[in-house]
């Protein structure tokens, strides 16, 4: 009988949570996850869900799958609008190419929906979660990996997962500290909004997903709850922070007065706007009472994702863009790999880490400059350069079918199946 593995996770966010399920379902290998935060975290907006990520939350079973289609919303029909009132591109279902090669199409839902799920998910497979516990240092010895906590706490196991993030203790403090995230040039403003603070003449414009770009910026709006009582709208810019390294995980702009300054900013924006599209982004801005401020960060290509009997999972490892919509999708990927990987108790972990990188290295530096790629359209632009720039979005869609491109969106990378990989 093979004997039982333990894991430490560090993170409880959707790639720690999913992690510590799937090795339950498949392995031998029984997980803890330590979470920094004192609960579970609030963090976060609306994030889009493409089908390779979507098909990879159906397997993780339990009912995850169903439940977020319960609270997210389904909706994938697309329009680019322009600051002139015309619409410059759009389609009925943007993702009818990857849904019709899986089955599976796009879904938005908040943040808080998936770790809200996923948490429920573990506690059913009776898997611990421990909370306000801030990983300090890392050793190995003896066979075992041990994690030191604030706390003055310590855990022992045959392996341990940094799944905390961009800015990943466990990165830091073990596997690689020459890789530290860099400013990506953009930040962003977000908020999610009641449908009911809206007239009808606004939310019949954000059915699905909607996007407006700008010379300074990019807008976007979408449903973000299956009932399509609230959604959730962005704009991305080209700016400088300053402190950038002390502010790097955003904040929420709560003071009436910073309010008031954001909301004459996107003002500003929007004052050369015509027609219903730009009233309702005007009506959006109007009606926000709490944003979320974020500068995007990424980390740089090229540091490693492992070391002994640690390894790096999601955005630890290789945190990109969200321009090219794949953050959670690529997580998953990885969780399910590492599963593969580590079901054959034989391996080393030097080995397992090393395949787990190997494979993963190509998709991700792809997806990796795909999203660097479409971010370059949130830059400022003159007046020639808007023109241009919306010309270009015109004639991509100027075809027999009025559909979007496969590659649009980054459709191109979601029928992939991370479970067809060869190891």
């Amino acid at each position: 009988m093979a004997v039982t593995r333990k894991a430490i996770i560090i993170g409880a966010g959707p790639a720690g949570l999913s992690l510590a399920l799937h090795l339950h379902q498949t392995t031998n290998i029984r997980c803890t996850i330590y979470e920094l935060r004192t609960e579970p975290t609030t963090l976060g907006g609306a994030i889009g869900i493409p089908s390779n990520g979507l098909r990879l939350f159906d397997r993780l079973g339990g009912g995850i799958y169903q439940s977020l289609l319960a609270r997210g919303s389904s909706r994938s029909d697309f329009a680019m609008h322009s600051l002139n009132g015309s619409i410059l591109a759009q389609d009925k279902d943007v993702f009818a190419h990857s849904r019709s090669e899986t089955g599976y199409g796009y879904m938005r839902v908040k943040r808080t929906d998936i770790v809200d799920v996923l948490h429920k998910a573990v506690k059913e497979a009776d898997i611990a979660v421990l909370f306000n516990k801030r990983i300090t240092s890392i050793e190995e010895g003896n066979g075992n990996v041990t994690a030191i906590f604030a706390d003055g706490t310590k855990a022992d196991a045959d392996i341990l997962f940094g799944c905390d993030g961009i800015h990943s203790a466990v990165r830091q403090l073990y596997v690689d500290q020459s890789q530290k995230p860099e400013y990506s040039g953009l930040a962003g403003l977000m908020s999610i909004i009641p449908t009911a603070n809206l007239p009808e003449s606004a939310t019949k414009h954000i059915r699905g997903l909607t996007t407006t770009f700008t010379n300074q910026g990019m807008f976007m709006g979408a449903p973000c709850t299956a009932s399509g009582d609230e959604v959730y709208w962005g704009f991305q810019r080209e700016m400088t922070i300053p402190n950038a390294n002390e502010d790097r995980d955003g904040w929420e702009v709560q003071g009436r007065h910073e309010i008031e300054g954001f909301k004459k900013n996107l003002h500003g924006v929007l004052a050369e706007g015509k027609g219903e599209w730009c009233e309702t982004l005007r009506l959006l801005v109007d009606q926000t009472e709490v944003m979320k401020f974020y500068p995007i960060y990424r980390l740089p290509l090229g540091g490693c994702w492992s070391r002994g009997k640690v390894i790096l999972i999601g955005d630890a490892a290789h945190a990109m863009q969200p321009h090219a919509g794949q953050g959670v999708g690529m997580a998953l990927e990885d969780v399910f790999l590492v599963s593969r990987l580590l079901a054959d108790a034989s391996q080393s972990m030097e080995d397992v880490g090393t395949s787990f990188h190997t494979i993963r290295k190509p998709r991700v530096e792809q997806i990796y400059h795909t999203a660097s790629h479409n971010a370059q359209a949130r830059k400022n632009t003159g007046p020639w350069g808007q023109w241009i720039r919306e010309w270009v979005i015109w004639a991509s869609f100027a075809n027999p079918f009025g559909a979007a491109p496969r590659g649009m969106l980054g459709q191109k990378f979601t029928t992939y199946d991370i479970e067809e990989e060869i190891i």
